[in-house]
């Protein structure tokens, strides 16, 4: 794996057997020293803080400790770092871009017909008893945005019980779960009958809750379909078309804000967010809790040409995968990516839902420690 090994002062040169090259700044190879004195033997966590290092820190010697191995000296401390050669290639800052799972790049970004044949709803019995389910289930969660489940029980509460299975229950101002369904004067329009266009949940929430679940309890009456959007799909769409657009989604700020008789919450973020790379990482979409648009004069109109344009891409009928939610089946959706809808339904009837949030951070966690105990799926993508 190594060819040759080089270094000056500040600098080791690696040429590896492939013949492609890493180079390693000496204070990055001390706060990288997997070393006992350097890092704890349970954790891995750093012992030793970047600021403690000389100042004038430089490497003095490099020995070539077998085939895979490099012991590097630095100065003036004298301290000893030992390297495997294949964990340097595998963390080589030359070679390898930065750990992404939540942009764009790390996505199967789809459209409806990429599901022509048919829905995959994973039987719930299943996914409680195989870890293999459900590894590849949350993977779907991952990579497409959403998964869902069948055959949950019709109780209450259930939903939370999902949450627990792979992170933890994220209550907000609406409880640890709410009922979605029809009341009188509701303080919310999810509450009503009224069809909902293509929305993310509590933009106004800061940090947003990241993953959103609806469990349907019962469904009698006529409509309520349910109606999902890659809004990460939608927005590169955007950025082809209209690149100007897109840029002023991104470099704007908008408040958002909801308030009721008991709550005031307010943000302040953009509509598209985009990482240090310029890759999409989140979306936010719901006109029904923008506050007021305070934008310098020059930039209003075009602010809202390039509103109109995604809230038009948004409604295009080629990127919705419209479906039921029957009793029983509950859909778990990144709500930093996917963005959802229903069609209006008739007041006869029952329709009954229940839904809950909870977080990425938990459920990738739990993917992650599934994906290390089993064999990773080749799944989880659409055709």
């Amino acid at each position: 794996m190594l060819n040759e090994v080089r270094f000056v002062p500040d600098e080791l040169v690696i040429e590896w057997a492939d013949g492609e090259q890493s180079g390693f700044y000496a204070l990055w190879l001390r706060d990288h020293c997997q070393m006992s004195a350097s890092r704890h033997s349970a954790n891995g966590q750093r012992l030793i803080n970047v600021s403690d290092f000389p100042e004038s820190l430089s490497i003095g010697q490099v020995n070539r400790l077998s085939e895979d191995r490099l012991e590097v000296v630095f100065e003036p401390d004298g301290h000893r770092s030992i390297f495997e050669a294949q964990w340097l290639r595998r963390h080589c800052y030359t070679l390898n871009e930065p750990w992404d799972d939540r942009s764009e790049s790390a996505k199967t970004l789809w459209q409806a017909d990429c599901f022509s044949g048919g829905l995959v709803r994973t039987d719930y019995d299943e996914y409680g008893h195989s870890r293999e389910v459900r590894r590849d289930c949350l993977q779907s969660v991952q990579t497409l945005g959403f998964a869902l489940l069948g055959n949950v029980p019709c109780e209450s509460g259930a939903v939370l019980d999902v949450i627990r299975s792979f992170g933890f229950v994220r209550e907000t101002n609406y409880g640890e779960l709410f009922d979605v369904r029809s009341v009188v004067d509701p303080n919310n329009l999810a509450f009503s009958n009224l069809g909902l266009g293509c929305h993310a949940d509590n933009p106004y929430r800061d940090p947003v809750p990241t993953v959103q679940l609806l469990h349907c309890l019962a469904s009698s009456t006529e409509g309520g379909d349910s109606i999902l959007v890659d809004g990460f799909r939608a927005a590169a769409i955007l950025r082809e078309e209209a690149p100007e657009d897109f840029e002023l989604l991104t470099g704007h700020y908008l408040n958002y804000r909801f308030q009721d008789a008991s709550t005031d919450l307010r943000s302040r973020v953009p509509m598209i967010e985009l990482d240090d790379r310029g890759r999409i990482t989140k979306v936010r979409y719901n006109n029904r809790s923008i506050d007021t648009i305070l934008l310098p004069p020059a930039v209003i109109k075009p602010f809202y040409r390039a509103y109109r344009h995604y809230a038009r891409i948004l409604e295009r009928p080629e990127l919705k995968l419209t479906f039921r939610l029957n009793p029983g089946d509950l859909m778990v959706f990144d709500n930093t990516r996917i963005m959802h809808a229903r069609t209006g339904y008739q007041a006869g009837g029952e329709r009954h839902l229940q839904g809950a949030y909870a977080d990425l951070d938990g459920l990738y966690s739990t993917l992650a420690v599934l994906q290390r105990e089993t064999r990773p799926a080749a799944i989880g993508r659409a055709s």
